[in-house]
């Protein structure tokens, strides 16, 4: 029986993966779906079994053995890179000694579509592979939107913890923010120095130029202490005004002397406001933490807190570097 044009567009369009063979296993026609797995070889004149092993049945070499797997389930694979596997079955033609095999992708469909950039218009529309890549790629869509909205709910975490953890006048960290940063790192052992500041005759700013000019101090004086501190130390603004430096693995007392004069110093300059300028000055404590021994945050802080009221009581625009004496005779009022 020998198919007409007609014919073979019609097994094209509902078989796009059929290959017709001669007598002598020679393909003589092949869909358009199975050509694109070849693209740089035409099918057509090629022998079926030079171009696909066939690995079940088993010891097929010619068109006669594999004749006499009609209406068996066929194992094959690609000779050539990529070797895809393939799902067949074949029926002799009625007259002429040929056949026909119709394949498909099987479970390699998805690499097979992914491979040979295949899509619906490669598939006869009552083919279930068609269900099967609309799901998939409703699927991928549905993951890419999930994808999307992690890292938009990522991104939203991340800015809302940031913002618990900032102090949103001086854009410095906050109470809450040393809370967290200081059990940690003595729980790790990680030495550093803290440093107690506290502004001198802030009071008096607000209570003769008011509020904003007050903000404009306290901004003047988180931009000393950024400057006076490097991006792995942490600066807090723990009450209205007063702040608290953890100067990561510093512990030298002579660093920490200078960081303390420099701030001093800085603080100290006139901050313009209007036509006024207000004039503050900070007296700073300062305590370590070698990374040995017993202690927590609040005793380092309390130490720390006394150095500073011992230069309140100094004379204020002065540090203090804490002593253990100091706990003994407490706080002293400034």
């Amino acid at each position: 029986m020998t198919l007409t044009h007609d014919m073979l567009h019609m097994l094209d369009v509902v078989c796009p993966m059929h290959v017709q063979l001669d007598r002598d296993g020679v393909i003589t026609h092949v869909g358009p779906t199975l050509q694109k797995l070849y693209p740089e070889l035409t099918l057509s004149g090629q022998v079926f079994l030079e171009v696909f092993d066939l690995s079940r049945p088993k010891r097929i070499t010619s068109m006669s053995e594999l004749l006499a797997s009609n209406g068996q389930k066929l194992h094959l694979r690609k000779r050539t890179e990529p070797k895809t596997g393939l799902k067949g079955v074949l029926v002799p033609m009625p007259s002429d000694g040929g056949a026909m095999v119709n394949l498909g992708f099987g479970i390699s469909i998805l690499d097979a579509v992914s491979d040979y950039d295949l899509n619906a218009a490669d598939f006869a529309a009552t083919d279930l592979t068609i269900e099967m890549l609309y799901l998939v790629e409703a699927k991928s869509a549905a993951m890419e939107a999930s994808r999307k909205l992690n890292l938009r709910l990522q991104g939203a975490m991340i800015a809302a913890e940031e913002q618990a953890f900032t102090d949103t006048l001086t854009g410095l960290k906050n109470r809450r923010a040393l809370d967290h940063i200081l059990p940690r790192m003595v729980a790790d052992c990680t030495p550093f120095g803290l440093m107690q500041v506290d502004l001198d005759f802030f009071k008096q700013v607000n209570d003769t130029r008011g509020h904003a000019a007050g903000d404009t101090v306290l901004q003047h004086v988180a931009r000393v202490l950024v400057e006076s501190s490097r991006d792995e130390d942490c600066v807090a603004r723990v009450g209205g005004d007063e702040f608290v430096l953890v100067f990561h693995g510093t512990t030298d007392l002579k660093i920490l002397s200078r960081i303390a004069d420099r701030i001093i110093s800085e603080v100290e300059n006139p901050v313009p406001f209007g036509a006024a300028v207000c004039k503050v000055s900070a007296s700073v404590g300062i305590a370590v933490y070698d990374g040995n021994g017993e202690t927590n945050m609040e005793q380092l802080l309390s130490d720390a807190d006394a150095a500073l009221y011992a230069s309140k009581h100094a004379g204020r625009s002065t540090y203090t570097v804490f002593e253990p004496s100091m706990r003994e005779t407490g706080p002293l009022a400034g």
